[in-house]
């Protein structure tokens, strides 16, 4: 748990240093062997956190970025493992979560491409916000990677449709395969760099058909298939700050733990051609799991609830969430459902009119929960099967559609359009564990290979084709229901009905 301390100095937004308070200089030699973490619109959904890493002795500033793009975990899981580094010599900078509303939602994007807005963009948004933070850090490093998942695999000559010059998956990329800083100053190999960092990898996949190779996206020349990446990150770095810029792609297709130990090859590779001299981390990528959460009611004194338990409430108060304690540290969040935003609730104060629950989350991974009950609700401590009853009257039903959030009660029809795009993405549940439930869309099948009958987190595109119609209401298509059982036996439903 955070100590108080600590919590007081994060609120103040002061740079927290390993075991003393100073002035953030780069390349200050009071700064070596330290590490230091700024917080950027702390509060805010779209919350930054910078890790500088200082070597013992000077040397080069390697910038790492994650999570530019949410739906691409192989990234950010890689650069956590930098954030606690004790370097030897040289520096990092360690962005694992450039874009944490995007993370927790799973998609690429929020209101615009966080990494479509490094140059000629004037659209105010929290992207912008967090674009602009970026830049400077970018100005401040020697090299710059930024870490992705591509589609496909990428091949300097067409193969089939997933392995062509169109896709990105495993390969580094660059804008150019030269880089000329300015007058009086040697011009940048990168596609030597490059190539120096893929030989590393590939030493470490044994199949050839994943190997990684040099994708040059040759931006700025007029005949080039990638005129969108002249508003990217690597190409701010190059034609503004002048210094070499990779994008690191390994490929979605492939499991998460390879797509990480790939990204963190090309890390290493980077930093050993700048003479950064780190210790190599280890990669346990262990399942998330919450302890606990601290709770303050109606502003009194904070109180530890562990994971599954309750908080009995009054209808009406006011509850805050200050803190999880889990087995990571980075990426966390909550959401307190049908209560909160779309994004994170920590540190919200939230008016509680119904019972709930309050979900952790690590990045999109959900890892705990904590239940709000009323003093007036029913005894708790009867057996669960004979619960289920009562259960009907407290399930609700959180939905995505096309973006955006709605709240459903139990048994109500919920109007969408034909081709609108929806997301069972939980129950509200006041009582009983959600994990216990099934809750089953009757003509979807969210897993073609395994059919669970549980659909929760899928996305229904509606005009895709992948509703069955005979499950349908009538059999025409055009009114489906959601049905959720509870050790089989059903205690809700919900109905979609499609309009034309």
């Amino acid at each position: 748990m955070k100590s108080d301390f600590k919590k007081s100095i994060l609120k103040l937004g002061i740079i927290l240093f390993s075991g003393f308070l100073g002035v953030m200089l780069i390349g200050s030699v009071a700064m070596a062997g330290q590490r230091t973490h700024t917080v950027f619109f702390q509060g805010e959904k779209n919350e930054l956190n910078v890790y500088r890493i200082f070597g013992s002795k000077p040397g080069k500033t390697l910038l790492i970025i994650g999570g530019i793009q949410g739906d691409e975990p192989g990234g950010f899981l890689a650069a956590d493992f930098y954030a606690d580094f004790s370097l030897e010599k040289g520096n990092l900078i360690v962005v694992p979560r450039a874009n944490f509303p995007s993370i927790l939602k799973q998609e690429r994007q929020i209101n615009q491409d966080m990494n479509r807005k490094f140059m000629d963009d004037t659209t105010l948004n929290y992207e912008a916000k967090v674009v602009d933070v970026l830049k400077k850090l970018i100005c401040e490093s020697d090299c710059f990677i930024n870490l992705h998942e591509g589609s496909g695999f990428y091949s300097s000559t067409w193969k089939t449709l997933d392995r062509n010059p169109k896709k990105y998956g495993q390969s580094v990329i660059a804008d150019d395969a030269i880089l000329y800083p300015g007058e009086n100053l040697a011009s940048v190999d990168l596609k030597a760099m490059a190539q120096q960092v893929i030989d590393k990898i590939n030493e470490n996949i044994e199949d050839e058909a994943i190997h990684f190779h040099f994708n040059n996206h040759r931006t700025n020349h007029p005949d080039t298939s990638h005129k969108e990446q002249r508003r990217s990150a690597t190409y701010y770095a190059m034609n503004v700050c002048k210094i070499p810029a990779f994008g690191i792609e390994s490929a979605k297709a492939l499991p998460l733990e390879l797509k990480v130990r790939q990204h963190i090859y090309a890390i290493n590779g980077f930093m050993d051609i700048l003479g950064i001299l780190p210790q190599t981390p280890g990669i346990d990528l262990q399942k998330p799991q919450m302890e606990y959460m601290i709770i303050s009611v109606n502003d009194a004194i904070p109180v530890v609830v562990g994971k599954m338990h309750r908080l009995k409430i009054n209808r009406g108060d006011t509850i805050q969430v200050h803190d999880i304690v889990a087995n990571y540290e980075r990426g966390l969040s909550v959401d307190v459902l049908g209560a909160g935003n779309d994004y994170n609730d920590m540190e919200k104060k939230l008016i509680i009119n119904e019972p709930t629950r309050i979900e952790a989350k690590k990045d999109f991974y959900a890892c705990g929960s904590v239940f709000l009950d009323f003093h007036d609700t029913i005894d708790t401590n009867s057996k669960r099967l004979g619960r289920a009853s009562n259960e009907a009257a407290t399930i609700r039903y959180k939905l995505k559609i096309n973006g955006s959030t709605l709240i459903a009660e139990n048994y109500s029809h919920v109007n969408i359009q034909l081709g609108d795009k929806l997301i069972i993405e939980d129950i509200i549940t006041g009582d009983i564990d959600p994990s216990e439930y099934v809750v089953n869309f009757k003509g979807f099948v969210g897993n073609n290979s395994i059919n669970t009958g549980e659909d929760r987190g899928y996305v229904i595109d509606t005009g895709a084709g992948v509703l069955i119609p005979r499950f349908s209401l009538k059999k025409k298509g055009r009114h489906y229901y959601v049905v959720t059982t509870l050790a089989g036996n059903e205690v809700g439903r919900i109905y979609i009905d499609i309009k034309s």
